[in-house]
Formats: structure tokens, sequence, C-alpha cells
């Protein structure tokens, strides 16, 4: 019992009763009862940390899932997520976030991470980073492999969501467990881990209800679906990234405009005082 982690599962459960939301959940047998251990997930959708939490519940498991650092400066999710131990991710000191990482697996918590790092906005996966075997190596824990799919259904990037009462099937699935040699090669496990996701994720896809008409945008195109292909996600990506780059910068050149106006207003009634 967590006084902040319980209360939300409780609130998400009663949430996604409501919406409709069908879960088929496989592999729970994969989930250690004790000891640390790292939960790859793949990143479609803005819930799908919550829906992989849920493979967890039926060993009475929770996820401290490794979050950006802004996430805990907000006035609402801030709170909540330092009460539920998760863990702050700041890129620009991504040490410090994986140190705290490998304590709270040595101390035998599960982290949830996303390989991807950002979502895919083709619904395929992405190119995988390092981090999560980096982690089960250096803590000597095992990487459970999680697939979600219909997360993107509920909710993604560039698509309104949909939190009515749709009934939308989410399939979770956990692959066995996949240790990291104490010797091997971080992107030679990596690759490894990569691979059996995909081989998860494809055995979801098949068996997922057939998408039609406009709910073909959640389809990969490679499955006759009207997402973007992986060639043109990036293309949208860098796209987003250099407006966020360009808007930032665009900010701080008014900040430091309007500071120096002000200087230039301080020094003015400076004088005339002097006079």
């Amino acid at each position: 019992m967590e006084p902040v982690y319980t209360p939300v599962i409780g609130f998400a459960r009663t949430v996604f009763f409501g919406m409709g939301l069908k879960f088929r959940i496989r592999g729970e047998e994969h989930v250690p009862r004790t000891g640390g251990a790292v939960l790859a997930i793949n990143h479609t959708g803005y819930l799908d940390f919550t829906f992989a939490g849920f493979a967890l519940l039926k060993h009475k498991r929770v996820a401290r899932f490794m979050a950006k650092k802004s996430v805990f400066e907000h006035k609402v999710t801030g709170p909540l997520m330092r009460g539920m131990k998760h863990i702050p991710v700041d890129r620009r000191a991504g040490l410090g976030s994986l140190q705290a990482a490998v304590a709270a697996l040595r101390a035998g918590e599960i982290v949830g991470v996303f390989p991807e790092a950002t979502m895919s906005l083709s619904f395929e996966l992405k190119e995988f980073k390092t981090g999560a075997a980096r982690m089960a190596q250096e803590a000597g824990v095992p990487i459970l492999p999680c697939t979600v799919w219909g997360s993107q259904r509920v909710w993604t990037k560039h698509v309104p969501k949909q939190i009515g009462r749709n009934k939308i099937p989410i399939f979770v699935t956990i692959g066995e467990p996949l240790w990291v040699g104490p010797d091997e090669d971080v992107v030679a496990a990596t690759e490894r881990l990569q691979k059996v996701m995909a081989g998860l994720l494809e055995e979801q896809q098949a068996n997922y209800p057939p998408l039609t008409g406009p709910d073909l945008r959640f389809q990969p195109a490679r499955l006759g679906g009207t997402a973007p292909t992986p060639e043109e996600a990036r293309a949208k990506e860098e796209h987003d990234r250099t407006r966020t780059v360009d808007l930032f910068n665009a900010k701080k050149g008014q900040k430091k405009s309007l500071q120096r106006a002000a200087k230039r207003t301080r020094t003015k009634l400076s004088r005339r005082r002097s006079r």
C-alpha cells in the first residue's frame, strides 16, 4: 500500500473502466515477485506507461518510471510524480538519472523506461537507446520486454485524444526476462531487446481487431494503414524539433530585449535623479 501510488492506480482504473477500454494482458507470469527489473516499453501513446504498469499489478508490483524533468516541475504532476517515486531525467545531465535508476534497481524496484526515448509517430519501433541494457547490466537485473498496442488510439501526438466511452482494445504483453551478461556489449544486448520486442509487437498486431475508416490513421503504413512511414515520421520529428528550438530562441531573444530595455530605462531614471 503506497499513499500516493495506490489511489492513483484506483483512479486510473475507474477512468479506464468508464471509457470502456478492453485490456488483454499476456505474460504476467514473467514479472518477478521480488527484486529489481528494467521494464522496457515501446512508445506510441501518452498513456503507454499506465497501461504497461497494469501488467505488474497481479503480483502487487509497481514501476518507477523515468520521465523528463519538466514533468516533476509542474505544479500538478510534480507532487504526484515525486509521491510515486518516479525518476526525473535531465537530458543535459543524463548520468545522474542513470545512477538514480541503477540505485532503485539495486534496491529491488522495477524501473520503467522507453528505449526509443520519444514517441513513434509511425507506430513502428524506432532506434533503441542503450540505457535499458546499461542499467540492467550495472544493477545485475533482468530486462522485461513489454509492448503495448492500441494505446495510440486513445491519445497520441498530432491526433485528437479519444477519452469518451470508446471500447478500444488495449493489448499489453510482457516477454520472458532478458539478461545482459556482465561483459556483454550493450549495443548487442540492445539489438537483442529490440528484436524480441518487435516479435511481441507483431504478434499483437496480428491478433488485434481490424481497423477501418478513420482508424486506419493508427495503423502502420506497413500494415496498410495511413500512419506516416518511418521516413515521413523522422522528417516530421525533425521539423517539430527545429520549430521547438526556434521558438525557444525567439523567446530567449525577446527576454534579452526586454532586459536591455529595462536596463536602459533604469539608466535614464538614474541620470535624471543625479541632475
